[in-house]
């Protein structure tokens, strides 16, 4: 049969008529003499499940009468034939005067594209069995590519069982119709048995006969959201499966910190070496709006929607000294004159203390150390007035790590451990 030599092409457009015969298989002949329609809907164009059709064959009709006279009798009753006309499946046995193939198919108003397959061609004889296959364009996805071809199959499992010597993951690929968006193929199923249907992680088996999706789908209950998407395809069995995949397309937004820049700047009112914050660094926000495609909660898709800073970033300051230092204030004698300063003591109960524990508290341990604000300095972080007020001169930072525990000493003999009221504590660890 032509329906099982299917030739497969790409193509964009086609012209071919469709002609009384082309029916689907919801449009089946009604019989003869009977006004009653074979097929009826739900009341919103869908058929009900009763109305399944097989293809029919339609009694002996005669193509005309002809009163034969005298001697021309015989001529005519060689001239009629009794054929069968098959029209994708719609089959009719009727008599001709035609002695040609295309005057049989004139005779009956089916006209031909040049992808439509007739055979037998040229002349026509008695007892001819005349099969007509119009090609029909239908979207297939081969192993995962989509494309349109045409094909003279007149069933979804005819059609299949051609392509699958073409591509190893092989399906039909259901279009929703303009109106109430029903899955619509080019071909109905003709199911020769039952068919499994997978959805939303089950199968579930349709009836026994033909039918299209929609109505396949409408029996199971199985409501399709807009973006869903309906196959047909075979297992390596023959076995017939309708795949619904859920189609999810929605935009989500995430937020990304913007890192701030730092730059610094001189300042003539502080020492050098001393560094002080005057703009704290503060990270920005960008905002991230991508479209993600999910098919059966998998993701398959991401695009970027937009992409933009929603708050921008503070950068840092920070401002470093560059005013020279005092030199260090020469120590007085007894008899009131200074001389350069010698060991310090501060002697009483403060030599027994941990002074080691109470500057890696306080500084890290890092004599040289200066605070955020340049306002504490040195290993046990002394104000600059508070330094000068146990003896120290210049900077608690510059001076070297024995004189900051000796005036430490000092400051513990004369005020206690509460000049350090976060770290005092280590100093009796």
């Amino acid at each position: 049969m032509p329906g099982h030599d299917d030739g497969w092409s790409p193509v964009t457009f086609t012209t071919r008529i469709r002609s009384p015969f082309a029916r689907t298989r919801a449009e089946s002949p009604e019989t003869p003499g009977d006004d009653t329609p074979t097929a009826a809907t739900d009341g919103q164009g869908a058929e009900t499940k009763g109305l399944r059709s097989g293809r029919r064959l339609v009694p002996l009709v005669a193509a005309a009468t002809v009163i034969l006279v005298g001697g021309a009798t015989a001529g005519y009753a060689h001239a009629n034939k009794s054929v069968t006309l098959d029209v994708d499946g719609e089959v009719v046995r009727v008599t001709t005067f035609a002695g040609s193939v295309d005057g049989l198919l004139a005779e009956h108003g089916v006209q031909l594209g040049e992808r439509d397959v007739v055979t037998p061609s040229g002349a026509l004889a008695e007892g001819a069995d005349v099969v007509v296959r119009h090609a029909r364009q239908v979207t297939v996805s081969l192993d995962g590519s989509e494309k349109s071809v045409w094909t003279t199959a007149i069933t979804a499992d005819e059609a299949l069982d051609t392509l699958a010597s073409r591509a190893d993951d092989v399906a039909l690929v259901a279009s929703r119709s303009a109106a109430g968006g029903r899955p619509e193929l080019a071909l109905d199923l003709t199911l020769h048995g039952s068919a499994d249907v997978l959805v939303d992680g089950r199968t579930l088996q349709t009836p026994d006969g033909d039918a299209r999706v929609a109505q396949v789908l409408g029996e199971l209950g199985i409501t399709l959201n807009p973006l869903d998407r309906v196959s047909v395809r075979q297992t390596p069995e023959g076995r017939v499966q309708v795949v619904v995949n859920r189609v999810v397309v929605q935009e989500v937004s995430s937020t990304h910190e913007v890192p701030f820049a730092s730059s610094t700047q001189e300042d003539a009112n502080l020492y050098t070496g001393q560094r002080k914050v005057a703009v704290a660094g503060v990270p920005g926000v960008r905002t991230l709006v991508e479209r993600v495609t999910t098919v059966d909660g998998v993701e398959t898709a991401r695009e970027t929607v937009s992409d933009q800073v929603t708050q921008a970033p503070v950068d840092e300051l920070v401002k470093t000294g560059t005013k020279a230092r005092p030199a260090p204030a020469p120590k007085a004698t007894s008899s009131g004159s200074t001389a350069a300063a010698g060991p310090i003591t501060a002697g009483g109960s403060a030599d027994s203390l941990n002074w080691a524990a109470l500057a890696k508290c306080e500084s890290g341990g890092n004599p040289t150390a200066v605070s955020s604000t340049g306002k504490y300095h040195g290993l046990y972080q002394f104000s600059v007035a508070t330094w000068q007020a146990v003896g120290g001169a210049g900077l608690p930072s510059q001076a070297s790590p024995d004189e900051q525990t000796a005036r430490a000493k000092m400051l513990y003999n004369r005020s206690g451990a509460g000049q350090w009221p976060h770290c005092g504590k280590y100093l009796f660890s």
